[in-house]
């Protein structure tokens, strides 16, 4: 059978991983020793390992990430109060499907947003449906999304996300509208889907960064009470970077 049409079919039906398997395989020496089963076998092996990198590469993409992380790259040598069980357990996912929540909280530079985004990377390779977010900037988009009609589109994408990270929760108090803000965006989640935040402030002073008492009971309500916590202490993991360099 000629080869060039077959690699230009299966180019067509964009079977390219099977296609590059095809390619190896017409090149190795001893391709006659395998059976057709064991052939074939190599072929859509091949082909689901493309399309589920592809697949990773596109929930990365729409994730934005801050930081580049996963949870083999943790270092769990630093002295910041990091117990190694929970972080672990938590890489497993079981929360995401379960639909909890994850605080982390401490003071700068201890290393919260990447363990965020590790977390949040390990949910992509599972594959969830992740959205990054820092906090102030969100809610900057939410107040103009209302002027410029995008405002109900944006909280439907926020609620479709399995998980969602908040980052930087809590850097200042919230005004009126930010508090109905996040209100709708947590109420769409709550028991659906998972809410991973990072804050320098404990979840005992949350109260007061809301005004209003009921709606900060809501918010507190929808996030805290089904949450794993991760608290760190312990000095900037880059200020001790900085003076060892």
């Amino acid at each position: 059978m000629l080869t060039h049409p077959l690699f230009e079919k299966l180019t067509k039906l964009r079977l390219l991983g099977m296609l590059l398997a095809l390619k190896e395989l017409w090149n190795t020496p001893d391709r006659d020793r395998l059976s057709f089963e064991d052939c074939l076998g190599l072929l859509v092996d091949r082909e689901l390992t493309a399309r589920e990198n592809r697949q990773l590469t596109a929930r990365l993409k729409k994730a934005k990430l801050r930081e580049s992380a996963c949870v083999e790259d943790v270092d769990f040598r630093h002295r910041r109060g990091l117990d190694q069980t929970l972080f672990l357990q938590l890489a497993q996912c079981t929360w995401i499907k379960e639909h909890h929540n994850v605080i982390i909280v401490g003071p700068t530079g201890v290393g919260k947003t990447y363990l965020a985004c590790a977390l949040a990377h390990k949910a992509c390779r599972e594959g969830y449906v992740v959205l990054y977010f820092r906090l102030p900037r969100l809610l900057q988009d939410l107040a103009l999304a209302k002027g410029d009609g995008r405002y109900s589109n944006l909280l439907k994408s926020m609620a479709r996300a399995d998980l969602i990270v908040l980052d930087d929760w809590g850097l200042k108090g919230f005004s009126l509208d930010q508090q109905h803000d996040l209100l709708e965006v947590l109420e769409d989640r709550h028991g659906l889907r998972s809410t991973l935040i990072t804050s320098q402030l404990p979840t005992d002073h949350w109260h007061e960064l809301i005004t209003n008492a009921t709606v900060a009971d809501a918010i507190c309500d929808r996030l805290v009470h089904n949450a794993y916590r991760i608290t760190l202490k312990g000095e900037s993991m880059r200020k001790l970077k900085n003076q060892l360099t």
